[in-house]
């Protein structure tokens, strides 16, 4: 073993990695350990392509260093285990192209763990670092309150979903 083996945990089991410690976690995660569920977006945690949990927050994996989570949970969207939430995903039709689902879902998962029925400007909140170029916004939140089991709005055009538009514009 050299001075840069790390222990870490992910999806519930552990790996030792001989790896620099100021790496970005999403390079260990995709490059060393395979999961390549997490995607890289823009690396510079702005459009929260990939999103990861650590001990159950929601992180951008391309700011986070391996030196940081030594000793921490961490979850990727492979092990993500809110199949209500993947359901309504899926019933809502949110995925276009595909590419931001995983921090889009990792983000969601969080938001729902902390506030189990969110109001719509919680999800505005919780959702407004995650970026989809196929704008399916409206869709998310609607997936979002389908899975916390209130009724899915089909609200357009809102103030808060101009406001998400507006960040995907800058």
């Amino acid at each position: 073993m050299s001075d840069n083996t790390l222990g870490l945990k992910i999806n519930g089991k552990d790996y030792s990695l001989d790896a620099d410690p100021n790496m970005p976690v999403l390079w260990a995660i995709r490059d060393i350990v395979g999961l390549t569920g997490t995607k890289f977006g823009c690396g510079a945690g702005l459009c929260g392509a990939c999103t990861i949990h650590i001990d159950g927050e929601p992180a951008r994996a391309c700011l986070t260093s391996l030196k940081q989570i030594q000793g921490k949970q961490i979850t990727t969207i492979e092990g993500l285990v809110q199949d209500d939430l993947k359901q309504a995903w899926q019933q809502h039709n949110v995925p276009q192209c595909g590419y931001c689902q995983a921090g889009q879902l990792m983000s969601a998962a969080a938001l729902l763990t902390k506030f189990p029925q969110p109001t719509e400007a919680q999800i505005d909140d919780a959702m407004v670092g995650n970026i989809c170029r196929c704008g399916t916004y409206t869709r998310i939140k609607s997936a979002i309150q389908s899975a916390s089991g209130q009724t899915a709005s089909a609200i357009t055009g809102t103030s808060s979903d101009a406001r998400i538009q507006q960040e995907v514009e800058v």
